[in-house]
C-alpha cells in the first residue's frame, strides 16, 4: 500500500513515513532559557508568521495564539506541561487539519522559525549546542503537519 494517501473530499492526505521518529528536544533547553524567554521567542516567531503568506491560517489575535503555542513549547523544551494543563492533549495533527498545509506552507513555517532561531542563543539564551536537535525536531514535526498533497 502506498505510504501516503490522497483521498476524496472529507478524507486526508497522510505524509510518507507516518508520525515523526525523532527525539524530543533536550530538557536542558528549558533549564537554560526559562519560561519567559521561550514565550518571547514564540511571540517573535508569531510576528514572523504574521508577516508571512501563512497569516490567514492563524487567529486574529496573534499574541493569544503565540501564548498558546508557547505553552506547548515550554513543555516540549523541558518545562512544566502547561499546554496539557490548560488545553488537554495537544493532538497537533488533528488541530491543524482545518487548514490546508502543503509542503510550501511547511517550508514557509520553517523559514519563519529559522529567522527567529538565527539569533536565539544571544536573544533568548537558547543553548547553541541544542539548536541542531531542536531544528531536527521542527523538521520532523512540521512534516507530520502536512495534510495536503502538492
Amino acid at each position: 500500500m502506498n505510504s501516503h494517501i490522497m483521498m476524496s473530499e472529507g478524507q486526508m492526505y497522510t505524509p510518507p513515513g507516518g508520525p515523526p521518529r525523532v527525539s524530543p528536544p533536550d530538557p536542558a533547553i528549558y533549564a537554560a532559557m526559562g519560561a519567559d524567554a521561550i514565550v518571547q521567542m514564540i511571540e517573535d516567531f508569531y510576528t514572523e508568521l504574521e508577516r508571512s503568506w501563512l497569516r490567514p491560517m492563524f487567529p486574529h489575535d496573534m499574541v493569544a495564539a503565540s501564548r498558546k503555542s508557547a505553552a506547548f513549547f515550554i513543555g516540549l523544551l523541558g518545562g512544566p506541561p502547561l499546554y496539557h494543563q490548560l488545553y488537554g492533549n495537544p493532538a497537533m495533527r488533528a488541530r491543524h487539519m482545518p487548514f490546508p498545509i502543503d509542503e510550501a506552507a511547511r517550508q514557509e513555517w520553517l523559514r519563519c522559525f529559522d529567522v527567529v532561531l538565527a539569533d536565539a542563543p544571544t536573544r533568548y539564551h537558547f543553548p547553541p549546542e541544542h539548536l541542531p536537535g531542536f531544528r531536527a525536531f521542527l523538521e520532523a514535526f512540521s512534516r507530520w503537519m502536512v495534510n495536503t498533497a502538492t
